[in-house]
């Protein structure tokens, strides 16, 4: 009988491993639900606020995941719309962060710190908001066409997940 574990124990499987068992304790759950709240807001604040005020594209995300839920269910639904932007935003976008970017990062680059790891997860998000959902689940063209709200969403992932990822930093005494 082979006593070998399904999936073996490297150190980065141990790291996400850390991370789970971390996250899912009450502490680990509110920072979670901390980072995506202040993280959300910074997001929503740069693209529906500052982006405009200073002459750029506005962030539209409600009704990109509008979009999505009409393509996955053949009409529109405004509540869930609004319901996947915050379900991303508050626990998706930080559960990543928490469970696979920073126990990733921490192992293949553990002098990094957590800024530069973050700002690359931002892009992940960008790349999986604007590819993934935007064009091959909802239609549109890749990236939205490459035109002024691609690059305000880029920014704006990148300060989401830095926003989060200090959160998380700071409720673990900047670790």
């Amino acid at each position: 009988m082979n006593d070998a574990p399904i999936i073996p124990r490297t150190p980065l499987v141990a790291a996400i491993g850390d991370a789970l068992r971390a996250l899912f304790t009450p502490r680990g759950l509110v920072t979670m639900l901390l980072a995506g709240a202040c993280a959300t807001v910074a997001f929503d604040f740069f693209g529906q606020s500052l982006s405009p005020m200073l002459g750029f594209a506005n962030l539209a995300p409600v009704p990109l995941a509008n979009n999505v839920i009409q393509t996955l269910f053949g009409a529109t639904y405004r509540p869930g719309a609004e319901f996947l932007h915050y379900f991303a935003g508050m626990v998706a976008y930080p559960l990543g962060w928490m469970l696979l970017a920073r126990p990733i990062a921490r192992t293949l680059a553990p002098g990094l710190g957590w800024v530069m790891p973050a700002a690359v997860y931002g892009v992940l998000l960008w790349v999986f908001a604007l590819y993934i959902m935007a064009h091959l689940i909802a239609g549109n063209p890749a990236f939205l066409g490459f035109t002024g709200i691609t690059w305000v969403a880029l920014i704006g992932h990148i300060l989401f997940a830095l926003v989060a990822a200090w959160v998380v930093a700071w409720r673990e005494g900047g670790s």
